[in-house]
């Protein structure tokens, strides 16, 4: 049974049951402790209550979290930023508290901590992988912990998503300033991600022989989300690929980093504003539904296995509904675009 004590301004509890220790734990209202109470009651008369509690006042939550670092995390796919987000939090003052000191409050505390620093969805990815972490000791490491106190905690909310589309002549002032680069793939890696929606990561693992000119598609054996999908592919982008020279496995042979540092300085000599290589996946999206494809083909193309996040995506443009709606005006706008002066080509200079 649970007995409950005030001392100054906490609520101490102490849980018996027969075969284990008395188990006391001090909150600092009457219901959290009797949360708690009841928590570990139910976990000793189930059985779930196998190890000596007070382990948990000899371990800190830092000492959780490496043995997840070095248990859990290199057997994801994503290792390595995960690693490094963890390594970071190791530095915490929150990673000195016990298991047994943990709670609700501290890693409120955190929270509004680190709000200042980054932003919400970060914020909330350090608290989930606390949280997992503490699940994986209770239901894999057998450790007793009663609740897990991430569960308590109020997340932040997400700003609403990112809508940036290509304006009118951003695409040709891009090419332009790609074509001044000397990376000369960096302009193919533009063109093909407007065409097929692929994340960066996607187009620098594209191989020759995942790819069948001849179906239009592309295959991509692995992705963000763990699983395989086949890309077709438009006209545009058979054109692109055709056009790349074939010395390597890889169709796109360049590193992330090549990929980011020639973005930058092309979006700056383009004078383009807030516009990052991400928002070309919401551009291609967005021009298939435009082009008339349903939920379920650009579904195909995009990866996407949620439509909430499909439609996180797509920003479609008022003019281009319009012009659905009114058979005349779609007309005349066509006519104004095909009478409109082609920029033409542009020359490739030798580089900066």
């Amino acid at each position: 049974m649970a007995t409950f004590r005030k001392r100054g301004t906490t609520w101490q509890v102490v849980v018996r049951r027969k075969g284990l220790p008395p188990l006391s734990k001090s909150f600092p209202t009457k219901a959290d402790a009797s949360l708690w109470a009841r928590q570990l009651e139910h976990q000793a008369d189930t059985g779930c209550l196998r190890d000596d509690p007070r382990i948990l006042a000899q371990m800190t939550l830092g000492d959780l979290l490496r043995r997840y670092k070095d248990e859990i995390t290199p057997r994801k796919r994503g290792r390595d930023p995960e690693t490094a987000v963890l390594v970071a939090l190791l530095r915490r003052p929150i990673c000195a508290y016990t298991l047994e000191q943990l709670s609700a409050k501290h890693l409120a505390e955190y929270r509004d901590v680190r709000r200042e620093e980054v932003g919400p969805a970060t914020v909330n990815k350090d608290l989930n992988l606390i949280q997992h972490a503490i699940k994986i000791g209770q239901q894999e490491w057998g450790l007793p912990i009663p609740h897990n106190p991430v569960t308590m905690v109020r997340k932040l909310v997400r700003p609403p998503g990112r809508d940036r589309r290509l304006r009118e002549g951003e695409f040709d002032a891009l090419i332009a300033a790609a074509r001044t680069c000397r990376n000369r793939l960096i302009e193919p890696v533009i063109r093909l991600a407007v065409e097929t929606a692929m994340r960066r990561s996607e187009l620098l693992s594209l191989r020759w022989n995942y790819i069948d000119l001849a179906a239009r598609t592309a295959h991509l054996p692995m992705t963000k989300n763990g699983f395989s999908r086949t890309v077709p592919l438009t006209p545009e982008a058979i054109r692109v690929l055709q056009e790349l020279p074939r010395h390597e496995d890889l169709a796109l042979p360049m590193s992330t980093e090549a990929v980011k540092l020639s973005w930058q300085r092309i979006v700056k000599k383009a004078g383009l504003v807030d516009l990052r290589f991400h928002d070309l996946r919401h551009e291609a999206t967005s021009r298939f539904f435009e082009m008339g494809l349903n939920v379920p083909e650009v579904a195909l193309i995009t990866g996407h296995r949620d439509g909430r996040m499909l439609f996180r995506y797509t920003h479609l443009k008022a003019e281009n509904v319009a012009m659905k709606l009114d058979p005349e005006f779609s007309a005349r706008k066509i006519s104004e675009r095909r009478e409109a002066p082609s920029p033409g080509p542009l020359p490739r200079p030798s580089g900066l």
